[in-house]
Formats: C-alpha cells, structure tokens, sequence
C-alpha cells in the first residue's frame, strides 16, 4: 500500500519530483535482484545442431536473467534510468558492480553473434530490439564516466538491431496490432527515440516512412474490442503513442480526432485481472500500467485543458492507481517485469 501511497500522491501533482530515492530504490531492487537471476528461465532459442545447446548465461552472458531476455534488457534499463536520475539510489555501487561485471565487449560479442546465426532472424523481434534501442539510448544521454562506457560496449548490440529492423520493416505489409511482444508501434517508439537520439537521419526517415504507411490512414480504430485475455499493451493507445511521435503536434491532433473521436467504455477502467499466478493473466497488470503512460504522453500532444486531454489523464491516474499495489509482490511472474512499467509511468506524467 506505500507504493499505491506514494503513486497517489504523485500523480495528483504532476509536475513534483516524489519519487524519491527510497522508493525508487524499491522499484531498481526487483530488477537488481532478478538480472543474474538465471532460473526460472523461459528460454525462446533456435537450434541448428547440437552444438547450439546451452544454458541461458551461455547463451546469452549479459541478459540471461529475469526469467527471459527482454526483461533482462529493460531491467537493465530501469537500472540505468534510476541510476542516473538519483544519484544516491539505495544500493548503488552493488547494482553498478553487478552490471560492470557482465557488461563486458566480450559478452556483447557473444550476444551480437548470437543474433547474426542463421535461424535468429526474429529472435526478440521487434519488442527486445526496442527495449535494446531504449537501454541504448539511455546510456548515450548519461553524462557520467559509466554512461560512456556501457554505451560503448553496448553499441555493436544496437547496430546489429538496426541493421534487423531495416531487413524486416520493409517486408511487414501489414502491422501486427495485437497487444503483445509482436506489436509493431511498439517495436517503432523506442527505435524511432533511439534514431533521434543518435542523430541517425536514415535510420529516423526510414522508421517515419514506414509508420506512416502502416497507421496514417487508421480511422476510428475499434478499441471497442479490447483488451484480449494476454494483453499488456493497448493496441490503440500504443499506435497513438507511435504517431504522436510521427506527425507534428497539430498533424497528430488532427489526425487522433479521426483516430479515436471517443473514449470507449472498454478504456474508460482498468482491466480486471483474474489470474495473477497465470503467466499471461498477469500480463492484465502490465496493461493497465502501459496504457496509463500511453495516455499521459497522448495528453501532452493535444490541446491544453481540452475535454479529450484531461479525460486521458483521470483515467491514466485511475489504472495506475489499480497496478501499482501489484508491482512489488511475492509473484515473481509479475515482477520480473512490471517495475519497468511502473517506472514508464511515472517519467511519463
């Protein structure tokens, strides 16, 4: 209830700084304990021959832990973001040993290779590819003696992404919308944060290029339909999330108005979560935190005060005030991942 307490009372003030250390060293403690966490381990690896067998540290030596790899990467991130955001974070020079001592150019070798092999073609495609860019990205920004070493270790890992999103974008005819790891305006956001970030102009126009073919043209989605049984992304706040990122502000307004002229009642409460020792049923807790964060970044890019602007942002406020009591728990299934979620919410206010 201390969690629920204090996202309460930060949400009511949206422009005040309380996440302070102590609870943010709360939210970096589930990460920090699950990233050399190598079992239970939900392992996802294409085989050839024999030779491709190995435990999930062989495999992969830096992001073997948190039950898969891309909660290992953006447990890695939520790592880096509270590092740099509070300096005196609770048990800051063990989470700086405990990365510094997998983080290693040799490790990342292992790991590039790792997606290079034949058969990896859509290992982690495209929502690990994300969270690598994001975890890139957020090192590049860190201006501090770590920030600059871990990106340059990191950085061959996020070529290699790079160089997997512009094989597979071009050949994707048709977006995949579900609100799962497959969701391709998912798979765009942090790219497209990552090019703009690096001042990759190629990389950014391509990315552009290919959310205007797949979402321009969407109108009056039919969020009606949602959420399904596993999601834990909204398919229709995260494509808005995409093109608010795409359009200029008055293009996305415009735009959005078409896109979703009503809040439906399927978005208006948080989604009821039955299951939570369900693996996919939990995922009904991460979807009511991501959903938050998309409609508070949403909000920022329509009309100040406007009736469609501050619906998002009551609403926002009433499903993260649901998932929060849920994010530090006993249920490992959950929090394995759902601090990164938590912490998405609260930078997106």
């Amino acid at each position: 209830m201390a969690l629920l307490l204090l996202f309460s009372l930060s949400l009511k003030a949206q422009d005040a700084k309380t996440l302070d250390n102590e609870q943010a060293g709360r939210l970096a403690r589930l990460a920090f304990k699950c990233i050399h966490t190598e079992y239970a381990n939900n392992l996802s690896h294409s085989m050839q021959s024999d030779k491709d067998v190995g435990t999930p540290s062989q495999l992969h030596p830096v992001f073997y832990g948190c039950y898969d790899w891309h909660s290992s990467v953006h447990g890695h991130w939520l790592l880096v973001k509270l590092l740099k955001e509070f300096p005196a974070l609770p048990a800051r020079d063990s989470i700086i040993k405990a990365i510094d001592l997998t983080l290693t150019p040799e490790n990342i070798a292992i790991e590039v290779a790792y997606l290079k092999a034949p058969g990896r073609i859509s290992y982690e495609r495209p929502y690990g590819w994300s969270w690598l860019l994001k975890l890139t990205a957020e090192l590049a920004t860190w201006d501090h003696p770590l920030g600059v070493k871990w990106f340059g270790i990191l950085k061959p890992l996020a070529a290699q992404v790079v160089q997997n999103y512009k094989a597979y974008l071009p050949g994707l005819t048709y977006p995949l919308r579900r609100g799962v790891h497959a969701n391709t305006a998912f798979g765009i956001s942090f790219a497209l944060d990552y090019a703009r970030t690096m001042g990759d102009k190629e990389f950014e126009q391509f990315l552009l290029e290919r959310s205007r073919f797949y979402y321009l043209k969407d109108r009056k989605i039919p969020a009606s339909w949602e959420p399904e049984g596993d999601d834990f992304f909204s398919p229709s706040l995260m494509e808005a999330n995409l093109m608010r990122r795409v359009l200029s502000k008055t293009e996305f307004q415009r735009w959005f108005a078409h896109f979703l002229p009503t809040i439906p009642a399927s978005l208006q409460h948080p989604a009821i979560v039955a299951d939570r020792a369900d693996p996919t049923g939990v995922h009904l807790d991460g979807l009511n935190l991501s959903r938050a964060w998309c409609m508070f970044e949403i909000a920022r890019s329509l009309p100040a005060g406007s009736g469609m602007a501050n619906e998002l942002r009551r609403i926002g406020k009433e499903h993260a005030q649901d998932a929060l009591p849920h994010v530090i728990s006993e249920n490992y299934l959950g929090t394995h991942w759902l601090a990164t979620f938590a912490v998405c919410v609260y930078f997106a206010r």
